[in-house]
């Protein structure tokens, strides 16, 4: 049995049924829910928040309350933003426009300055159809960024799945592993990421990016995402992560359709019953496109705003985002709509 938090409050209104006891607090933060849908994959029902004392002793219940620790130094109790470095010739959205690594650094500071409590640099194109480099060109391109970056102060994540990365990454000052596979592309990652002793994101993704978006299936994509990222979490824990140094991603556009991806989106919440913080990259994503009339990567602002905003409204801690100061105006207006009493 899977439980998805509904009927969501922030602001007063969670403040006042929290007090009466008509809400729950979800993940530590200002968000309430005043309801609980029970599903699994053959039926559904709902639970007011008057009825939870029946499940009192349910340790998932339990979960879905708890504010995670700081991820990586930062502090989870109100939402933070890892901004987009790609030094790659071909990812999506920005392929070249980093590839110097001058122009790199500079992109990486004032992402930093717009208000990015993180830097996630990337190597290597994940993207749909992007074909694996070798770790050396992977290397040459991140860690000159890496090291600059790191040495100015910024907390740097790099975003690899190749673990030769993960440790020279480590050694050049990277806080954070961002890792599409979870730690599963090569047989020696999870090891790797422990020796590292860094923070870590597991991100879900359905196979290699050259075919993951050939027929993505699901027998229910929310649960089956819940239950592999379940899974990632126990495999790094016992390759001797703590989880205290986890986080999750449920990968929209890794591997799933508009309607998977939007599906994601509706039932984030589900995921704060793993009790790690949440990290959501909908930025620029094609699923925008394909919904809103086919605009390129460059003039998706609008679209990956709006679907900021709705992960927010579901908890979510980090937003990785490539439009860093304009997120960042937003996210202080739904901030202060929540604060205002």
């Amino acid at each position: 049995m899977y439980l998805r938090p509904t009927a969501l409050l922030r602001g007063e209104a969670a403040a006042c049924a929290r007090v009466a006891g008509a809400a729950l607090p979800l993940a530590g933060g200002g968000i309430a829910f005043s309801a609980l849908e029970l599903a699994d994959r053959e039926r559904r029902a709902w639970l007011g928040v008057e009825r939870l004392s029946e499940f009192e002793d349910n340790p998932r219940i339990e979960a879905l309350q708890v504010p995670p620790p700081p991820f990586a130094g930062i502090a989870m109790d109100a939402p933070s933003l890892m901004g987009v470095l790609n030094v790659t010739p071909d990812s999506f959205s920005d392929g070249g426009r980093y590839g110097g690594i001058d122009d790199a650094i500079a992109h990486g500071l004032a992402l930093a300055e717009a208000g990015a409590a993180i830097v996630d640099v990337g190597g290597e194109s994940t993207r749909p159809g992007a074909a694996p480099i070798p770790v050396e060109e992977e290397c040459a391109r991140v860690l000159p960024v890496v090291r600059a970056l790191a040495g100015a102060g910024v907390t740097v994540s790099i975003d690899t799945r190749n673990p030769a990365t993960m440790a020279a990454a480590a050694e050049a000052g990277a806080a954070i592993i961002n890792d599409v596979s979870a730690l599963s592309h090569h047989a020696d990652s999870a090891a790797v990421a422990a020796e590292t002793g860094l923070a870590v994101v597991l991100m879900h993704s359905l196979g290699d990016p050259r075919v993951m978006q050939d027929d993505p299936t699901y027998d229910h994509v929310v649960l089956d995402i819940y239950d592999a990222l379940e899974a990632r979490l126990a495999a790094a824990e016992a390759a001797g992560i703590p989880r205290t140094k986890l986080a999750i991603d449920p990968g929209f556009g890794f591997g799933k359709t508009p309607a998977h991806n939007l599906r994601l989106i509706a039932w984030a919440a589900t995921f704060h019953g793993l009790s790690v913080p949440l990290l959501i990259g909908v930025s620029r994503k094609s699923t925008i496109a394909k919904i809103a009339g086919g605009a390129p990567a460059d003039a998706r602002l609008p679209g990956s705003l709006a679907l900021a905003l709705a992960a927010l409204d579901q908890g979510a801690q980090i937003l990785r985002v490539h439009d860093v100061a304009e997120t960042a105006q937003a996210l202080a207006i739904w901030q202060a709509l929540g604060s205002n009493r």
